[in-house]
């Protein structure tokens, strides 16, 4: 059976609910895509903690995806606060 990737996930940002152990193993991603929340495979180049905030590079098919971190966005008043 071919794997078909799932090209809607690429690009999404998702929290890992089950932290990854980098090449050794996936872990588990819960994505906001179509709507909704779904959860794949998440598989990473480094080891990443449960918590950590991604973002889907890769779709590996059968709901498997590759991830990268995705730093929270620095909030534009916090810079005020630095002032």
């Amino acid at each position: 059976m071919r794997k078909v990737p799932d090209d809607a996930v690429i690009g999404c940002v998702g929290v890992l609910h089950v932290g990854t152990r980098g090449r050794r193993g996936p872990g588990e991603v819960v994505v906001q895509v179509r709507g909704g929340s779904e959860a794949f495979l998440a598989w990473s180049q480094e080891p990443l903690a449960k918590g950590t905030r991604v973002l889907v590079l890769e779709s590996r098919g059968e709901r498997a995806v590759d991830v990268v971190p995705f730093p929270e966005p620095e909030d534009p008043l916090d810079v005020l606060d630095r002032l």
